[in-house]
């Protein structure tokens, strides 16, 4: 079903006529219901309980309608959403390059929940779902991309997911990842955690702590250069990146966990997107009504910061500032609702102050991520190439409009 844009005979009636108005955003509307549900039915009939209101078979053939685009009752690669692609060989049990109905109810019929796994080109190796923690505990896994086609020893760019502490999944990460893998000159590792539902701090600086050391432990079974990790996290992900950054000579923070607890757990570079700096005062700056960040502050203290006092000190990488901490680059929209602008201000202040290499890009008009401006992307990619390849960028503060061009 195609969409009318400009140029169409429906957009040319309501331009020039004034008529048929309504008919153009009745389709407009039917189509995002359209989208809406495609994308509903397949988190309802692939994840939810699904299998409680349809039973098997009939959950194969809704699938069938949702997405075999053809009409010839299987699904090939290019008709399963991008998200599930990298499970089809698996799921292809006759190697026919297609699902059959039997085959997607097989599928239905496993005992664990799918898992999505990203899309990944061809010349990128996955390994999924590595525990790091000597644990079976599902969160503390990683997946580790290697280019295919690899020589000597390659820097590791290590993404950490946010989500409040309370919620998201390594996997939303894994494609702003994956382009340095694919070039052939890192390898890259996405890292899940304990959310404050399962355990309050330090537990999640001692999980990302324990994927280092595990990154640095299995160096030369992968190739990988110990020396050479950079880290990069978004809101909740950002500010355990920046704790990274800020305590690989704290002890008291490393935690003892996996079977590496004697590698050091620090890293090389690190950029941080809009993360939380000092939790101290994060309550006081943006409310701590249930949607807001103080109350999920005070879910990964175990209760308000000013009865926490001590524990929101060490979850605040403003603290831990030193002459010796990695360059950092910081990026930060100005009229972002959840983090306060100003604690990454404060943050890049405080680090310029005792010399470490740092710069703020302020995104003008940004909020909470979702940058529109390709020039950010950009930046983190040199960032990444001066301080893990060696080459040459400058870096200082910048103003960038959050606009595409």
């Amino acid at each position: 079903m195609m969409m009318s844009f400009p140029g169409s005979s429906l957009w040319r009636r309501n331009r020039n006529t004034g008529s048929g108005g309504s008919e153009f955003f009745g389709k407009l509307i039917l189509l995002k219901v359209t989208a809406a549900i495609w994308v509903l039915g397949a988190i309802f009939l692939f994840f939810g309980r699904a299998q409680e209101t349809f039973g098997q078979e009939q959950r194969a053939d809704a699938i069938l309608f949702l997405w075999d685009k053809d009409g010839d009752k299987r699904l090939s690669l290019e008709e399963l959403p991008p998200l599930f692609r990298g499970r089809f060989t698996e799921w292809d049990r006759n190697t026919d390059g297609f699902l059959d109905l039997a085959e997607i109810e097989a599928v239905l019929a496993q005992k664990e929940p799918v898992r999505l796994r990203p899309w990944i080109p061809g010349n990128v190796e996955a390994l999924w779902d590595v525990p790091y923690a000597d644990s079976a505990e599902s969160r503390q896994r990683l997946d580790l991309f290697l280019p295919k086609r690899r020589e000597g020893k390659l820097p590791v760019i290590v993404a950490i997911h946010g989500g409040g502490w309370i919620g998201g999944d390594k996997r939303a990460v894994v494609g702003r990842i994956i382009p340095f893998v694919a070039s052939g000159k890192y390898a890259a590792a996405s890292v899940g955690y304990r959310l404050s539902s399962q355990a309050v701090w330090p537990a999640q600086i001692h999980d990302c702590k324990a994927a280092i050391r595990w990154i640095r432990g299995n160096a030369e079974k992968y190739n990988l250069d110990p020396d050479r990790i950079g880290v990069i996290g978004w809101s909740a992900g950002g500010h355990l990146a920046a704790m990274l950054g800020t305590t690989g000579d704290i002890p008291d923070l490393d935690g003892q966990l996996g079977q590496f607890s004697g590698q050091p757990a620090n890293v090389h570079c690190v950029v941080d997107f809009f993360g939380p700096t000092d939790l101290r005062v994060i309550v006081e700056e943006v409310g701590n009504e249930p949607s807001r960040p103080g109350a999920m502050v005070e879910r990964l203290l175990g209760g308000p910061p000013s009865e926490r006092q001590e524990l929101a000190r060490s979850a605040s990488p403003i603290l831990f500032v030193s002459r010796d901490d990695p360059p950092f680059l910081i990026v930060h929209g100005t009229e972002d609702p959840l983090v306060p602008y100003r604690q990454s201000v404060r943050f890049r202040d405080r680090l310029g102050e005792v010399g470490v290499t740092v710069a703020l890009v302020t995104v003008k008009g940004g909020g909470h991520g979702n940058f529109r401006n390709p020039k950010v992307e950009e930046l983190v990619d040199q960032f990444f190439a001066t301080h893990l390849l060696g080459e040459k960028y400058s870096f200082a503060d910048v103003i960038l409009p959050n606009s595409p061009k």
